[in-house]
């Protein structure tokens, strides 16, 4: 990150030339983004326009796992943006872009054509996309030296995080790689800073004058459409799965109207109540700023200093914040983890995965016909919506590796290609801490057992029964393990399926598995 430095403004700018604001997949939103706010005010000072500039890259969409549902949010999101927009007179204009590593390239080229003066954007931490961003300012500076190309301002801004990467260290002056002390840090930052997160934002977007429709670049671009759908990103389900994505995530949320993270403590681990904020979707797009949070706590808190420890509801909900954010500072210091490599390098290749060889237990998984209720129930609601409680999350995962002893790798495409709020930070962190291969993970011999833990988050068996159907005539906690009171026969007649392992058995295998690796590695 330190090679992402800024190319400054030329001295003698084009005056009649255009600000580029580069909008990514994890700023969707006009309000409170620092590096739109600042293109905005960089077009007003020089009495130049703005384009708001967004790139489709279906090779990014390929190489990440990114999901159709994710896409369809983004684009409806877009779609209303647009709208934004155009109320300040800017246009919304988009290319669609297959390969991906040419992309410095041709932004460059688009950025001479339109004889841009400026180009910001705010940071992404993964490190492809950081890659990206340094090969567009290594050209700018290249066309500054050369006289030929783009050669005008350009800035990148920390925007994603409440504390961005790389401003928490340890006394040594390293990343941490332990959640505890960092988290400790980070919330003496935040509350040592409250003002600057309660009271101030970035600056409003400013219009541009209505000349910038007559604009000679600009002009057709008013007239651009946003896509409703990327070719080979389509949703599966076409026209009905739209509308029910529709229905489930609207392309706006309010999350002060979501009282309930003040019961975030006990809502937290039940997954029979609606007792989370459900906003993790509108912060992996951007569509609301990480430092709408703090502020959102800080008012629930009575406008006293951010709560963040375990004791409170606010608390807890301001921990989940801060792991957010935690999985970003790990990304950016340990590269590493977007490659597919885990965290702690003992387990890299040293795990011996069970061979699947036909793909049965993974589908079994996927399909949520595992025989295991809560299992089943949790990866069926994840089909239906897009969605999947967060305990759950540490459920499945933990089963996924540590039951069927398949690499969590699998795990963590299926959830990125099919959660509407997938992001790559906390997916792979997630996955990593239930894998036990992460940073500050589960110890692996910490295996979560899925019928305590069904007994645990669903006492009452509503969750499992409104997503299993096959097993709503069972009464009481059976419903939790049917296998234990039903035979065979019976639970095929029911529609339902006996579990596909032994939990006993497959955790003695696991734990002795991970023995042997850690002292391969």
């Amino acid at each position: 990150m330190r090679a992402l430095a800024s190319v400054k403004r030329d001295d003698k700018p084009n005056k009649e030339g255009i600000v580029v604001y580069w909008q990514r997949n994890k700023d969707l939103r006009s309000v409170d983004n620092t590096a739109l706010s600042y293109a905005s005010a960089v077009a007003q000072d020089l009495g130049v326009p703005l384009l708001a500039l967004h790139i489709f890259s279906p090779g990014d969409y390929k190489a990440h796992d990114r999901g159709p549902r994710r896409i369809d949010f983004q684009l409806r999101q877009m779609a209303y943006l647009k709208g934004e927009f155009a109320k300040h007179h800017i246009p919304f204009f988009t290319i669609t872009h297959k390969k991906r590593k040419d992309i410095p390239h041709m932004l460059c080229d688009k950025l001479k054509e339109w004889g841009a003066v400026g180009l910001f954007a705010n940071i992404e931490y993964e490190v492809d996309e950081l890659r990206r961003d340094i090969e567009v300012l290594e050209r700018t500076k290249k066309a500054r030296e050369s006289g030929d190309g783009f050669a005008g301002q350009v800035e990148f801004f920390k925007d994603y995080c409440v504390v961005s990467p790389g401003e928490l260290l340890t006394k040594q002056g390293k990343p941490y790689s332990v959640y505890s002390p960092w988290q400790r840090n980070w919330a003496q930052h935040v509350n040592a800073n409250l003002q600057d997160y309660v009271s101030q934002q970035n600056g409003p977007l400013l219009a541009n004058s209505d000349s910038a429709k007559s604009h000679p670049v600009l002009k057709p671009m008013f007239d651009h459409e946003i896509p409703t759908a990327i070719e080979g990103f389509e949703l599966a389900g076409g026209e009905e799965e739209a509308k029910t994505m529709k229905r489930i995530w609207p392309k706006v949320d309010d999350p002060k109207r979501k009282s309930k993270i003040g019961l975030y403590q006990e809502g937290r681990n039940r997954v029979d109540w609606d007792g989370t904020s459900h906003i993790s979707a509108y912060l992996a797009t951007g569509m609301i700023s990480p430092r709408e949070c703090i502020r959102i706590a800080y008012k629930i808190a009575g406008g006293r200093e951010v709560p963040a420890g375990r004791d409170s509801g606010i608390g807890m909900w301001v921990q989940e914040v801060a792991w957010r954010d935690f999985y970003q500072h790990v990304l950016a210091a340990w590269p590493r983890v977007c490659m597919t490599k885990p965290f702690n390098l003992k387990y890299d290749g040293t795990i011996e995965w069970v061979t699947d060889n036909d793909g049965a237990k993974l589908q079994a998984w996927k399909d949520g016909k595992t025989g295991f209720p809560i299992v089943d129930a949790a990866m069926r609601s994840l089909k239906a919506q897009g969605y999947m409680h967060n305990r759950c999350r540490m459920i499945v995962a933990s089963f996924l590796s540590k039951d069927l002893l398949i690499d969590w790798r699998e795990g963590e495409k299926y959830f990125s290609q099919n959660l509407v709020d997938a992001d790559f930070g906390s997916n792979n962190g997630g996955w990593q801490w239930a894998a036990s291969t992460g940073t500050d993970p589960q110890p692996y011999f910490r295996i979560f057992n899925p019928l305590s833990q069904s007994e645990k988050i669903d006492p009452d068996g509503d969750y499992v029964r409104y997503w299993v159907p096959e097993l709503r005539s069972l009464k009481g906690k059976s419903v939790h393990n049917p296998s234990a009171t039903l035979s065979e026969k019976k639970i095929k007649e029911l529609g339902y399926v006996m579990p596909i392992v032994n939990h006993a058995k497959m955790r003695v295998k696991a734990i002795e598995a991970y023995k042997e690796a850690a002292a391969r590695g």
